[in-house]
């Protein structure tokens, strides 16, 4: 499933259990003049929950405890995204619209003859490359505000309104708006956050078991998956091994300040009346051994094979809310599927392994902010709290379900 980088993506904070009460968040929605604002939809990001507000501008949602990011939003008002955290009360909200200045249909995009191309490594970075993803269509690309650093490398790419994607692969329309998206070409980083909502697609009962199949594909191995699992205190009963990939300071290369000085005191002595630089010299002092020794790994990683104890791993926040924290990085192994072609055969994304293990799903994460907060269904707290490398850096949004997806049957 997703990835986002990318700092992976995933984004969307929930806790969600079948077994727990469900209470109501309400409230009216008006303009600032004090006008009830009727026909205003209210959208639950990463869920299939939505409303719409009626003739007096009221709302009612119906959510079990967690925390939501809740999106109001109507044509020709600006957008408003609430956090709300539901716990063990009914909780009111009144929120207020205000007028866009500019119609969204009166946006003017400017004619730019790379934007085909810019939408195009959009689609890639933000949909993906999997074989759900060939099965996905933007509707209405025209929403899409793109902006392309070329000093820094940089894509942007954000939205006023909803993109819809129509992913035939799981039989979702996927409304996203576009918070933030940024693809940096330097560092490789993918990150993406913003307001997604799922509505199934009509099918045929064919179509709708071919949905089902591949809907539980995309979920099984995924972050989601693998969060859920370690709220439930049972990662290796679903099929994931915890590793740790372990860094050390690399002997054999001297420290940068060390390089950099030789660098600069040998570029300035060994120049040749052409202005050239003279690469030859001594094996300890010429400019040819300092340049390898600056290409060297500042630290050599060594995969720890010893799987990590959940309860080591993980730490219970509070009731409905646990967090993991730790050093290093993780090394997730999903032991019940194996890996795509089409991700085996790119160049520089698949994560290295030892030559006796299966070609299984790897993925690694490298903690960003700790600690990393997470809940019940899967969903994570902070999107920015870790960075994804391997599998599940590679699936995106076409591989994604809603929050409350519930798997029914397994493979």
């Amino acid at each position: 499933m997703r990835s986002f980088v990318f700092l992976f993506i995933l984004l969307f904070i929930v806790q969600f259990s079948s077994a727990q009460q469900s209470f109501t968040l309400s409230g009216s929605i008006k303009d600032k003049r004090g006008e009830a604002l009727p026909g205003t939809g209210i959208f639950v990001s990463g869920y299939k929950i939505a409303t719409v507000a009626d003739n007096n501008g009221a709302y009612l949602l119906l959510l079990k405890p967690g925390n939501y990011d809740i999106l109001f939003q109507l044509i020709g008002y600006k957008a408003v995204s609430k956090n709300v955290i539901i716990s063990d009360k009914p909780i009111k909200l009144d929120v207020f619209l205000e007028e866009s200045i500019t119609q969204l249909s009166e946006v003017t995009i400017k004619p730019d003859p790379n934007r085909a191309y810019y939408i195009g490594m959009f689609r890639d970075f933000f949909i993906g490359t999997t074989e759900n993803a060939a099965d996905c269509k933007i509707m209405n690309p025209n929403v899409l505000l793109i902006d392309y650093d070329k000093e820094l490398n940089r894509l942007s790419v954000k939205t006023n309104e909803f993109l819809i994607i129509e992913n035939q692969a799981l039989g979702y329309n996927i409304k996203y708006l576009i918070k933030q998206f940024e693809w940096d070409s330097k560092t490789r980083v993918i990150y993406y956050e913003g307001f997604p909502y799922y509505e199934d697609l009509k099918g045929s009962e064919r179509k709708q078991k071919i949905w089902a199949k591949k809907r539980l594909t995309a979920y099984l191995g995924s972050p989601q998956h693998f969060f859920k699992s370690l709220y439930q205190n049972k990662p290796t009963e679903e099929g994931f091994i915890v590793n740790k990939i372990i860094t050390k300071v690399n002997p054999d290369r001297p420290s940068d300040s060390l390089i950099n000085a030789n660098l600069k005191r040998l570029t300035k002595t060994q120049m040749s009346l052409t202005g050239k630089i003279v690469i030859g010299g001594s094996k300890d002092d010429s400019l040819n051994y300092w340049m390898k020794k600056k290409n060297l790994n500042k630290g050599i990683s060594i995969l720890n094979r010893a799987p990590i104890l959940q309860d080591t791993l993980v730490k219970t926040f509070n009731a409905n809310i646990k967090a993991i924290n730790f050093i290093d990085k993780l090394y997730v192994i999903y032991t019940k599927d194996t890996e795509s072609p089409l991700f085996t055969n790119r160049l520089g994304q698949s994560i290295s392994r030892p030559l006796d293990m299966p070609n299984y799903q790897i993925s690694t994460i490298d903690l960003q902010v700790a600690p990393v907060y997470f809940y019940e269904n899967g969903g994570v707290y902070n999107p920015r709290s870790m960075l994804y490398s391997g599998y599940w850096a590679w699936e995106k949004i076409a591989d994604s379900v809603p929050m409350d997806y519930i798997p029914t049957t397994r493979r």
